[in-house]
């Protein structure tokens, strides 16, 4: 089941990722796209990141934000085919996005 995390615990898996990619905090936030003091006063005040941020973050790492958040053994818990359905996701630009979620609506 998913847990919620606090800010910090995000902060921490965020900051392991970063050192397993040998980068700064300068450098994530450059491969981010955010600006190094959102995530320095993310880390100091011990707040939650906002969406925005979480998934630029993520997508610096090339992850999604479930599979961020979840655990591994919550991954496995899917079927191959949802599995496959967040691989492809995870591959759209979000208009592309958008739309599969519109044609989802009207199914």
């Amino acid at each position: 089941m998913l847990d919620l995390l606090s800010g910090k615990d995000i902060y921490d898996k965020v900051d392991t990722l970063r050192i397993e990619k040998g980068w700064t905090i300068y450098e994530l936030a450059k491969q981010a796209g955010v600006a190094p003091t959102t995530i320095y006063n993310w880390r100091d005040r011990l707040s939650s990141p906002t969406l925005y941020l979480l998934e630029s973050v993520c997508s610096a790492f090339e992850i999604s934000v479930i599979d961020f958040l979840l655990d591994e053994d919550e991954l496995i818990a899917l079927t191959e085919e949802q599995k496959e359905v967040i691989r492809i996701w995870n591959t759209l630009s979000s208009e592309k996005k958008k739309s599969i979620i519109n044609l989802m609506k009207t199914m």
